[in-house]
Formats: structure tokens, C-alpha cells, sequence
């Protein structure tokens, strides 16, 4: 069977133009190992994009096969109103020894857009139904990505994704973020006062009043390019939103689970969101679930009785699934078991070193900068001016091809090449990847001159 036809005779592919794959057909993927997939014809990619961000500690684990296989001949699943088990509780008990301060109630959803729109609807309850309901309105900043149903999109400010769609999206209040790499205050991001925050504070004298909560991806811009900026923002910004009384939504689903080399972007912070959505790497990549955890004072406001009205109405059918649960609870028991977050940062200076080495000298790279072992690379057309590559000529897009030509899957965004592999990548496979990527920018950007 020619499976690539078949998949194109009736499959929609997300984040796509379909006609692209008129040159470039689906790869049909059969199995996968560790950092590799291999199609049905045997080849080899290297995933490290961790598939979308999600895969934390590489495919087909066999412990997180195992607690899945073991909990489907328990329960698969039950109505999570009213019946809970003890996966979900138990996934609870081991969240509290890790999470930040003063979070502790949970809210189960089964995507990461979902964990958004909950977190959203929850803080404009609760002010509602604390004698402010002029708080109806959201902050989010510039570049922002927080998912893509109306609500997430809403407080995203990434235009590929939203801009047809704003006619009907929120009126969202936007603050202009920081942009570390073209600092309008000539800042160095690693000694930086964040004279940007000026911003946030302009903002929150003319709206805070009617704010409910600002949404911010901590730490890590992703899908605007792995843009990286201090953690002292966070901490500013928590001490502006309780000024205000405003929630500070943290949308770890991206950065959660040791992607910036702390279990959550906020430890490097040390200072805690109100509302926390989880994520990607919650189960390894391997089910789909989300969490929104909340505070006890939070939670407090919805607790009365029935009949008067103030229960969150908010459910999903696949809430609390145990057999994402069981998986759940196993990468928890596995970073912790292996030390793989403490692991996983030796092994990220490894690799930014060799990135650097390697891409810095490349008269088109403008900047090299990493967080844990994410590491970004971004394309420009001046180094000096940091002007932008012509983007009708879809540089990343085609150094993805010929990468895949060479058994690597990057997915760059726009013009920025990314590496976001699985924790466990280990020394050989960093060589070869970038070994690749460097052969494939190259050869991209000669034949684009």
C-alpha cells in the first residue's frame, strides 16, 4: 500500500500548507527509540524537537510503557465528577513535592489550550465572584504563544497564528515583551536591570483596575523564536500583579519539566504564579493531558453551596485519564530516580559550546542563545543591522527539508533553527545533529544568495 497517498487522500495536516506536501510527502513514521524515529522503510531520524517539545525522556521508554500497560488492565478510564482513582491522587501528591510555593489545588484538562482557557475563565470567576467583576479583561505580552483555540489565541501575539482570526478574539490588553536580542535599551541579557518592564508598569497604571490576570510564557518565548529573557522580569511582574490584584498566569506547558534546566521556568525566579498549566512533558509526550494548578485562596472562592452558582462549570470527558496519569506519575519517578534534569544541564553546556563553535562563525547567524538544553540559532541577513532573512524565501523551511534528507528533524521556526531534544540526548547524537545542521545551513543560504 502506498501509505503516503493514502494519508494525503484523507488527512489534514496540523500547522501546514497542505500543498507543500505535493514536494514533500508525509513521512510515515513506524516506531521510535530513544531520539530516533524510523519510517516504514527504515530509516533513521533524529527527533530533536522532542516531536512537538513533548517528548521529555525519549520514545518508547520502557518505563513509562510499562506503568501504561500495567494501569490498562486496571482502569482505562471513569467520569472524573463525582468518582475519582488513585493515579490522579497520587500524580497530586507527587506535583506538591516539586511544584512552586503556595500552589495546590488541581484542575484537569487533556490538552495544553485547554489548561489555558480554564486558567483564563478561573481568574475571571474568582474576581467575579469577589466583589470585582470589572476585572474582565487579560494582559499578555508581545510574541506571546498560548495555544490556538479562541481564548488561548486570544492572549497569543504571534500574527502567523492569529492575525486572521482577531475579528473574533478578545480584546486583549498587550504589553510589548522583552526582546533580548534587539533591546531597544541596548541591554545584555545576562546583566540586565529590564529597563524594558517600563512597559508592563505603563500598562498596568492604565488597566490593572479592570485586569484579571496577565498570561506570560516564563523565561521562553517559544514559538516566537525561543526568544530567552531574564528571570528578574517574573519577579517584578509578580510584585506589579499583586499591586494591582491581578493574576499571574505562568503557561509552564512549553518550559515545565526541565527544559530551562529547573523542573519549572519559575524556580529560576524563585517567586510563584497564581494559576501554573502544565503540559507536553507532564507525560512524556505520551497522552494527552493538562493540568491547571491554582492557590488554596483561589480555590476558596468557588466553595459554597450548590445553589449558589459559584462552582467552576468547567469539565472535559478525558479529565484525570489514568492511563495518562500512570505515565505522568512514572516521568515524575523517573527525573527523579535517574537525576535527569541535573544530568541533562552538564550535558547542555556540551552542547551550546559546540553550537557555538560551530554556527557562530556563519556570517548569516546573528545569534546563538540556550536555556537548559534548548539552543537557538537565528538566522539574519546582516549581523551588524540584525535584519531579517527575506522571508519568501523560506530559508528554515528549507533547511528542514534537507535535514530530513540527512536523517534530522529540526522544524525551524521561520528563520531560527532550534534545538529542543529529548533530556537523554546523549554527546554523539549532539554531534551529529549539529554536524548536519551546519552542513544544511550552509548549503541553504549559498544557493539563497
Amino acid at each position: 500500500m502506498d501509505w503516503q497517498a493514502e494519508d494525503l487522500k484523507y488527512i489534514w495536516h496540523p500547522c501546514s500548507q497542505m500543498k507543500d506536501y505535493e514536494t514533500l510527502p508525509p513521512i510515515v513514521i513506524e516506531r521510535g527509540e530513544g531520539i530516533n524515529l524510523y519510517d516504514i522503510n527504515g530509516k533513521c531520524y533524529k527527533d530533536v524537537i522532542s516531536s512537538w517539545w513533548c517528548n521529555l525522556l525519549g520514545h518508547s521508554n520502557p518505563r513509562i510503557n510499562s506503568a501504561i500497560k500495567k494501569q490498562l488492565d486496571t482502569l482505562e478510564h471513569v467520569i472524573f465528577a463525582n468518582f475519582t482513582h488513585k493515579p490522579a491522587i497520587t500524580l497530586c501528591e507527587e506535583l506538591m513535592e516539586v511544584i512552586p510555593k503556595g500552589l495546590c489545588k488541581f484542575n484537569f484538562a487533556d490538552n495544553g489550550s485547554s489548561a489555558i482557557e480554564m486558567s483564563l475563565k478561573m481568574s475571571f470567576q474568582y474576581h467575579y465572584q469577589t466583589g470585582h467583576p470589572e476585572k474582565k479583561r487579560f494582559m499578555a505580552l508581545t510574541d506571546a504563544y498560548h495555544g490556538e483555540t479562541i481564548g488561548a489565541l486570544s492572549v497569543g501575539g504571534v500574527d502567523l497564528y492569529s492575525e486572521l482570526y482577531k475579528p473574533i478574539l478578545m480584546d486583549v490588553v498587550r504589553i510589548k515583551g522583552p526582546d533580548c536580542y534587539r533591546c531597544s535599551y541596548a541591554g545584555i541579557r545576562e546583566a540586565c536591570a529590564c529597563e524594558c518592564f517600563k512597559e508592563a508598569e505603563k500598562e498596568f497604571e492604565k488597566y490593572g483596575a479592570e485586569t484579571a490576570a496577565i498570561i506570560v510564557e516564563p523565561l521562553l518565548q517559544g514559538s516566537a523564536g525561543m526568544k530567552i529573557y531574564p528571570a528578574r522580569y517574573l519577579i517584578k511582574l509578580r510584585e506589579l500583579c499583586d499591586k494591582y490584584n491581578v493574576h499571574l498566569i505562568a503557561d509552564e506547558i512549553a518550559t515545565g519539566y526541565g527544559r530551562t534546566g529547573k523542573m519549572f521556568a519559575f524556580d529560576h525566579a524563585g517567586v510563584s504564579p497564581d494559576i501554573m498549566c502544565l503540559s507536553k512533558g507532564l507525560t512524556g509526550g505520551y497522552m494527552p493531558m493538562s493540568i491547571a494548578i491554582t492557590t488554596q485562596k483561589i480555590y476558596d472562592a468557588f466553595y459554597d453551596d450548590y445553589l449558589k452558582g459559584k462552582a467552576f462549570m468547567h469539565s472535559h470527558t478525558y479529565a484525570g485519564n489514568p492511563l495518562a496519569c500512570s505515565a505522568a506519575i512514572e516521568v515524575l519517578k523517573i527525573l527523579k530516580e535517574e537525576d535527569i534534569i541535573k544530568k541533562a544541564n552538564k550535558k547542555a553546556v556540551y552542547f551550546n559550546r559546540i553550537i557555538k563553535e560551530k554556527f557562530l562563525p556563519l556570517e548569516n547567524v546573528g545569534e546563538v542563545r540556550t536555556i537548559g538544553l534548548i539552543n537557538a540559532i537565528e538566522l539574519v541577513k546582516d549581523k551588524s543591522s540584525k535584519e531579517a532573512l527575506d522571508y519568501k524565501k523560506r530559508t528554515g523551511y528549507q533547511i528542514y527539508k534537507k535535514a530530513l534528507e540527512k536523517g534530522v528533524l529540526l522544524r525551524p521556526l521561520g528563520d531560527v533553527i532550534y534545538f529542543n531534544p529529548p533530556l537523554i540526548i546523549e554527546e554523539e547524537d549532539m554531534n551529529f545533529v549539529t554536524d548536519v545542521a551546519l552542513e544544511c545551513t550552509k548549503e541553504i543560504l549559498f544557493n539563497n544568495k
